[in-house]
């Protein structure tokens, strides 16, 4: 069971990425918001699979993964759901509408950032939990360690002010962003799926 959850959350995390990155390209905002949420359910599921199969000597970082990942999976999952929800009904006007939603660039987009920040944390945590047995497990334990560089500029870029609904151009630098981002991830939920399918016998 525990192997076949953990098969589950990588799964989802990586249809999740896919998704995403054909929304933000066609421009689809439903689409985004919908599988955003989906990345954050499916990560918290993947990260339990790190703590599941991790090494006997790195519980720690397994469980410091998992907070962090149930962190940025409220913070985003509320961020999205607002859009999905408030934002998307029109429901809203004025200063209400330039902090709730995430076009804008004000506080919901800061929320995110933040949410972004923390999976990175996360991703960091359970790179140390890896058990290295062929170079897919390096490259995955790799890839999860660096994304940890993410948290920094996650933090510091709301603080700095620089993103605005006003920036010449910020629609599409914040696209090409998070396609690349895309790209980066990919790999790490198919290197995830891979290293959980290889623990056979682990659940005996």
């Amino acid at each position: 069971m525990d192997r076949k959850l953990s098969l589950i959350g990588a799964s989802i995390t990586l249809a999740g990425v896919l998704g995403f990155a054909v929304s933000m390209l066609t421009g689809t905002l439903w689409m985004s918001y919908l599988t955003s949420i989906l990345i954050a359910w499916g990560f918290i599921m993947m990260t339990c699979g790190f703590y599941r199969y991790g090494r006997s000597d790195a519980k720690v970082a397994a469980i410091c993964a998992l907070i962090f990942a149930g962190m940025y999976a409220l913070c985003n999952t509320v961020v999205y759901f607002t859009q999905l929800t408030a934002v998307a009904n029109d429901s809203l006007t004025g200063q209400a509408l330039k902090i709730l939603d995430f076009r804008e660039f004000g506080l919901f987009f800061s929320l995110d950032l933040l949410g972004y920040c923390l999976m990175a944390v996360s991703t960091f945590f359970a790179g140390l939990t890896i058990k290295v047995k062929d170079k897919g497990d390096k490259w995955l334990k790799a890839l999860l360690l660096i994304h940890g560089v993410f948290a920094v500029s996650c933090f510091i870029m709301p603080t700095l002010g620089l993103f605005s609904a006003d920036m010449e151009g910020a629609t599409w630098i914040g696209t090409l962003i998070l396609e690349f981002w895309c790209v980066y991830f990919i790999p790490v939920g198919v290197l995830a799926y891979r290293y959980f399918r290889s623990r056979v016998g682990a659940d005996a």
